[in-house]
């Protein structure tokens, strides 16, 4: 499974040249079975991404464009009044919701109405239309894009929206070698399309979430993750700058999120263990989304990566 897995990761990474890392961290978060939210400036390739994984797998996608006007009901789906002869039957229309990858593109340009419609789904799988609840498929997989520069005409997401991202996934502008690659990969791709010879199952997909469920964690890594994520709201106790910086910390499913994540880059190392270095290969992208930052902290110019770095340094990985 795991040579599969990789051979699918390297078929992504050829149409996405030079985000080997991005592609890393979103199969990740596949195999974890948790939502993406994916940042980057205009013309990175965010759905050029999403769309890369979408026809490497033998799944359905769903696209939706946010915009301010778009309604709760154009997501989720309605009940619709239908008739045969003299009956008259309510039926439900299931939305684009109903999909396995979910493409949420500018999530950020619909209002808060129309944000919250995507929160039951995401965190049960499920959702409630005129009192009758509908599941949704065994593989759900919201990826959510947004551009973080443009603020015109755009609504932040709610707090607890963003915590239901398993991972935040940054992109940013490639190398010169890269974007030199790049210029004739689309140059080829006009000529000639690109033919996909082989479709990840979803089966293989589940039996590696099984897989990973058996991968070992320590006491000691358990302490680790809660020490890791305890910090980010107790920080001024080990560091007088992360006091300052932090405002708000990460909740009980930034631990989450860092266990699984981390198990699941054990097993692709082909490790039946998880390492103090899993964890903190996927902490940035598990806590980036998680942790509120102070007045303080905008204002000296300090991110989210530059506050976990820190965590890292001060946090020590239990005997």
């Amino acid at each position: 499974m795991r040579e599969t897995i990789l051979r699918f990761e390297a078929s992504v990474c050829e149409a996405i040249v030079g985000q080997e890392a991005v592609v890393r961290q979103i199969l990740i978060a596949l195999l974890a079975d948790g939502h993406v939210l994916i940042e980057s400036l205009p013309g990175l390739a965010k759905t050029r991404t999403v769309k890369a994984i979408a026809t490497r797998l033998a799944a359905s996608m769903s696209r939706i464009q946010f915009t301010p006007d778009l309604l709760p009901s154009d997501i989720t789906g309605a009940e619709t009044l239908l008739q045969s002869g003299s009956e008259r039957t309510l039926s439900f229309q299931p939305g684009p919701i109903f999909g396995n990858l979910i493409l949420a593109d500018e999530i950020n340009r619909a209002p808060a109405k129309v944000q919250s419609a995507l929160l039951e789904a995401m965190e049960e799988r499920q959702i409630s239309v005129a009192g009758k609840t509908h599941r949704m498929p065994e593989l759900f997989l919201v990826m959510a894009t947004q551009n973080p520069i443009e603020q015109e005409g755009t609504y932040p997401l709610p707090e607890a929206q963003m915590d239901r991202f398993l991972f935040k996934v940054l992109i940013t502008y490639p190398s010169p070698e890269s974007e030199r690659e790049m210029l004739r990969m689309l140059r080829r791709e006009s000529n000639d399309v690109p033919r996909i010879t082989e479709t990840l199952s979803q089966d293989v997909i589940f039996a590696v979430r099984r897989a990973v469920r058996q991968i070992t964690v320590s006491p000691a890594i358990d302490e680790y993750i809660v020490s890791l994520v305890n910090a980010t709201r107790h920080g001024g106790e080990i560091d007088p700058d992360l006091g300052k910086w932090i405002e708000i910390g990460a909740s009980p499913r930034g631990a989450i999120g860092l266990d699984r994540a981390s198990r699941v880059h054990a097993w692709l190392q082909g490790r039946t263990y998880v390492t103090p270095d899993d964890v903190r290969a996927v902490i940035h992208p598990v806590l980036r989304h998680r942790l509120i930052l102070s007045y303080d902290a905008n204002a000296d110019n300090i991110g989210a990566d530059h506050v976990i770095d820190r965590l890292i340094e001060r946090v020590a990985v239990a005997a």
